[in-house]
Formats: structure tokens, sequence, C-alpha cells
């Protein structure tokens, strides 16, 4: 799949762009089924909230076979080759669960500041996929974006460790207010199957989830293979290790996997 010129603009400009309906009804339905069973079991790559629900399933790719084929979907690889300009390879992969009355919020940052920080990775050539597993609305807890605060680098950061059960790089209200009074705020919604690429260095967040509603979207963060990290002190499920390049697969992966899936169901 290849994003025309017109879509290389718009990501350019505003340091995102989202397709709707990339992929159907059934290849979602199929994600947020695995999701389900992966959230439900014992791992130690995934964790909760203060609550006990889940709040991200970290890797998912390499333990569940429907995660394993979107980690390597056409769809999602090809573009993000096209922009970097090279091969990539999977930084990290996670499934965020913002649950049903307890989602917890996400603060104001940005992800390469972290990846440089924590990880060593050199620069800002990797970008963000998020595919929306259940229907996102404004009233369960949607990405929110600065537009073209990508442009602005690296902004300066403090370590929050307290705030959530997960430690982020957060960017203090000052510097958030100037670079919302430039570029606004948006939150993007849509259905099931939706997709939202983004720039690393895009400052984003997104508020509690406290609509009786799920939110639950995977997060894909590819990394040119030239870019690789360097620095090796996250565990290798949460900043991943291994730099072998990307083989797409075949476009249909996924819905054939709905279609074993929907059959196996109709049997029983």
């Amino acid at each position: 799949m290849k994003l025309t010129e017109e879509q290389l603009e718009e990501f350019d400009e505003k340091g995102y762009l989202f397709l709707p309906g990339l992929f159907s009804k059934s290849e979602a339905a199929a994600l947020k089924s695995a999701a389900s069973e992966i959230y439900a079991s014992d791992r130690e790559e995934i964790w909760r909230e203060k609550s006990g629900v889940p709040r991200i399933a970290f890797a998912a790719h390499t333990y569940n076979e429907a995660h394993r084929m979107l980690g390597a979907h056409p769809r999602l690889v090809e573009p993000i080759m096209q922009i970097l300009g090279e091969q990539v390879y999977m930084h990290q992969y996670k499934i965020n669960a913002k649950a049903a009355f307890d989602g917890d919020i996400w603060q104001w940052h940005q992800d390469f500041g972290t990846w440089h920080r924590d990880d060593g990775m050199p620069e800002a050539r990797a970008m963000n996929i998020s595919v929306f597993l259940d229907e996102v609305t404004a009233a369960n807890g949607p990405l929110l974006f600065i537009p073209g605060s990508h442009k602005k680098g690296v902004v300066e950061a403090g370590h929050d460790l307290e705030t959530t059960s997960y430690p982020l790089w957060t960017l203090d209200r000052q510097s958030v207010l100037e670079l919302a009074n430039e570029g606004g705020v948006v939150a993007p919604t849509g259905a099931p199957g939706s997709v939202l690429l983004f720039h690393g260095n895009l400052v984003h967040a997104s508020p509690p989830n406290i609509s009786p509603w799920d939110r639950v979207i995977v997060y894909l963060s590819l990394c040119a293979v030239s870019n690789h990290i360097t620095k090796h002190t996250r565990k290798p499920w949460i900043a991943h290790r291994d730099f072998t390049p990307i083989v797409p697969l075949a476009d249909d992966c996924l819905s054939n996997l709905a279609e074993r899936s929907a059959s196996r169901s109709a049997a029983e």
C-alpha cells in the first residue's frame, strides 16, 4: 500500500494522517477477540491500572497469531517504509486497553522523547501507527493531538513515575499551552478498523475513559533499521532488540484468519 502525494503532504504538515476504515469490521473484530484473550491471561507483559483492569499488553505480536499478522501487515508497514525511505523493524508493539469507567489518562508527551532518553534511539526516524479495535468517540478517551507540534523537535520533559502505572517523559503545562495555542488540539474519532499514522515527535495525550464503553487501540512503533536503539535499559518486550527488517505479509492474511475463526465458531 502506498500513500498519495496529497497524503504525504498532509502528514508532513500536521504530523499525523487518519485513514478511516483501513481494516474491515471482521478484521478488527478478530483482533479485538484476540486482545480480550490476551488481557485475560497472566503474563508479565500485561500491565494493569490501579483498579486491576488491563492498561497495556506489550509485544502481543510475539505470542498471538492475529497480532503477529497485524505487526507485519502491508497496509501498515509499507506506508512507514515509504515515509522513512528504508526498511523498518518493530521497536514496540502494545495493545492499550482504556477500559470503560476505569481507563486512566496518558499525559501529554512525545514518544520519541522516551525512545531517545530511555532507549538511545539516535534520531526521530520512527513512527507510530494506531489501529482502532473499538469505536473511538469523544466520550471514551480518544487520542488528542497538537497538529504541527512534531516540527518543534524534542521538547523538554520531566520523568513522571507517579501519575499512572506507566512511567512517561511528560511535558509541563506551559509547554502544552504554548503549543496548543499555536496548533490547536484535535481528537480523531472513528469506527473499528480505522488507523492513525503519527510522527514520533507529535505531542499527544488521552483523557481518562469514564464512559461505559471500552476503547482498545493497538499501537505499533516502527523504526528505520539504520536508526535502531543503542541502550537496553528497558525490558526487551517493551523496547525490542531484534532489528530484523519486517517482511510484509499478504494483504488478505487477517481477513483469511477472520474467516477461519468465523467458520470454527459456526461449526461449534
